[in-house]
């Protein structure tokens, strides 16, 4: 069993390690011998990076570094997202802060012998946004267009240590928090520092936090039995931000549910985290038998008399199981179904009994409040929404990827300052918040602040932190049935208004985008959104028509456009377009080659002329036609 002086010990002996990727460009020789390593090469192990081959690149950096005579010089370290992941796998060499974008394998001999042994960066390998425009040389990463704005707190570890090593994560103050709360602080002081900070749940709804906890530790249970449990059930399309902790920051989800079982009473928890994360789980379990082992999790943490331990529950990937009470249910081994509220499950939760539950960012948060105070927390964002949020920011956008920024920045420097515009030129449309919970945010309100309570004001929400971007491309109309349908096909079927509801909008909708709707369909839509908001039982269908009414509200005249004119205007609605062939054609037959369906006939240097009964509409020769010649109508 590990004390909190085995803990001082540990973090002594690799700080070195952790100050030489932290405060990168400062060189520092440590007292337990490691200054003979004069490098650390940090590899993203996230799930984008490994599918794109991060462990073979592991083994190959160490492969040729031993090859050179340098493995005692030489750190390779795996470790979690960097956030560039459209730029993967990357690496970064320390304490330089050389990033290196889309490593292949035949580049990392060269990196070996130019680099580390030369001393000479090889700059045609690195990620360009890195070089100072004026002399080529390396920029420190907080001064990069992606990183500068950005706050990380509650991805603070990821990038930074090797997740599966308990050592590097108390190194940088890991498991001193719950040492604090043991030793210094009484349970409701615990909830009484989080609720002065004024954390809200990361998950969607942005209840605060330490009231949530107040509750269940007030609540009576007759056997004094009282779980916390962690919501990494993750549905949203296109959301990775709790996957990406758990790939890269395992111990701060165990330290922090260590320390709301703590301040509730509670001395068991649960993380349920989809069966589809199987590096999120591994990564997960590995931490879990580590703190265990170290005395961290069990009869008696670090000595002190706390009695805690958890399990993982995986998740069959159901969208419904991310609203809690289905999430309990899953968790009891019941079908996933949400119940009537209340009982609020902080009176009466899993198997009965009062329990906390969370999603991995708002846990992520707890330990440096705890380390820090809440003042510090409260310095940082809004005056209602304090702290940073995690997005995971997709679709069409320069720089896809992961981002943490303070609460109250606007749209336009997430979009165009971080995720670096919109590419090709296209003109920015809108931005999707909050998953198929949320609404599409339109280019008047770019400069709103992303906060709870704005995006609520604009018809969309927080949700657990997607944020897809659109440009001209997008129809709306067809943007608001994806969404739809993805909550139709997530149903849990108990409630009608969800479950009939929903359908029949989708089926309205399926009617605008094939060209075959009525100037009435909208009213419809409109009476069954209200319906289904005010009537479903949870908040899967209370907010499942938010897409489609954020559309109606900022992009009506392209529903109008699809019933009254036939037509789409983004040209996206396939039943509604068709691809024609003008002047401007130099008779090529690059649109001959990539059409799939033989559509396109015409001779070499004249101008070509597609079928409109074979024309299949996929848009192959719109992209292959280096003369735009061809248009949609």
């Amino acid at each position: 069993m590990k004390t909190i002086a085995d803990l001082k010990a540990i973090k002594e002996k690799h700080i070195y390690d952790i100050e030489m990727r932290r405060d990168h460009g400062v060189h520092k020789t440590d007292s337990v011998g490691n200054d003979k390593v004069r490098a650390h090469v940090m590899v993203c192990s996230g799930t984008g990076c490994t599918a794109g081959g991060a462990e073979k690149i592991i083994t190959t950096f160490e492969e040729c570094i031993a090859e050179k005579g340098i493995s005692e010089e030489i750190k390779v370290v795996k470790t979690g997202c960097f956030g560039l992941c459209a730029l993967g796998p990357i690496v970064i060499v320390y304490p330089e802060g050389v990033f290196y974008s889309e490593v292949k394998l035949e580049n990392i001999p060269r990196i070996v012998e130019e680099h580390f042994i030369g001393g000479n960066v090889v700059k045609e390998l690195v990620y360009p946004e890195t070089l100072c425009k004026e002399d080529n040389s390396i920029l420190p990463l907080d001064e990069v267009d992606f990183y500068k704005k950005q706050m990380r707190l509650a991805l603070r570890n990821c990038g930074l240590i090797n997740p599966d090593c308990i050592d590097e994560y108390i190194a940088n103050d890991g498991y001193f928090a719950i040492a604090k709360c043991l030793t210094e602080m009484k349970p409701e002081e615990v909830i009484e520092v989080i609720k002065a900070s004024g954390l809200r749940g990361r998950g969607g709804a942005g209840f605060p936090t330490g009231l949530k906890w107040g509750f269940a530790a007030k609540a009576d249970t007759p056997d004094g039995q009282k779980y916390v449990a962690c919501n990494a059930d993750e549905g949203d399309p296109g959301a990775f931000m709790d996957r990406s902790v758990l790939e890269g920051d395992p111990h701060v989800l165990i330290e922090a549910m260590a320390i709301a079982a703590y301040s509730i009473g509670a001395s068991y928890g649960f993380v349920y985290v989809r069966a589809e994360y199987p590096i999120a789980v591994m990564r997960l379990q590995r931490a879990i038998d580590d703190a265990r082992e170290y005395g961290l999790l069990g009869k008696n943490v670090l000595g002190k008399g706390f009695e805690f331990d958890l399990e993982i529950r995986l998740g069959a990937g159901a969208f419904v199981c991310g609203e809690e009470t289905a999430l309990i249910r899953s968790i009891e081994g019941n079908r996933g179904e949400p119940k009537p509220r209340p009982p609020f499950p902080a009176v009466k939760g899993i198997f009965d009994r009062p329990t906390v539950l969370n999603n991995v960012e708002t846990y992520a948060n707890v330990p440096p409040i705890i380390l820090q105070g809440a003042d510090w927390f409260r310095g940082i964002g809004t005056e209602g929404s304090k702290g940073t949020k995690v997005f995971a920011v997709g679709g069409k956008i320069s720089n896809v990827g992961l981002v943490e920024v303070p609460m109250g920045i606007t749209l336009r420097e997430v979009i165009y300052e971080i995720g670096g515009g919109i590419p090709n030129g296209k003109e920015f449309k809108a931005a999707q918040t909050g998953g198929p919970s949320g609404g599409c945010i339109p280019t008047e309100h770019l400069d709103a602040p992303i906060d709870f309570e704005s995006l609520t004001a604009l018809g969309s929400m927080m949700g657990s932190g997607g944020l897809i971007v659109m440009d001209e491309d997008n129809c709306m109309v067809d943007i608001a049935k994806f969404f739809l349908e993805f909550t139709v096909d997530e149903s849990c079927g108990k409630c009608p208004p969800c479950r009939i509801g929903t359908k029949r909008m989708y089926e309205i909708l399926e009617r605008i985008t094939e060209g075959k709707g009525e100037i009435e369909d909208i009213q419809k839509l409109e009476d069954l959104a209200e319906t289904i908001s005010a009537n479903s039982l949870c908040a899967l269908g209370q907010t499942a028509p938010n897409p489609v009414l954020s559309t109606l509200k900022y992009f009506r005249d392209e529903y109008e456009a699809h019933v009254s004119e036939r037509r789409c205007p983004a040209g996206a609605c396939r039943a509604m377009t068709s691809y024609h062939i003008n002047e401007d054609c130099k008779g090529c037959a690059l649109c001959i080659k990539a059409c799939p369906a033989d559509a396109i006939t015409g001779e070499r240097k004249a101008v070509h002329v597609i079928d409109q009964i074979k024309c299949v509409k996929c848009g192959a020769c719109v992209l292959k036609c280096p003369f735009k010649a061809i248009v949609i109508k």
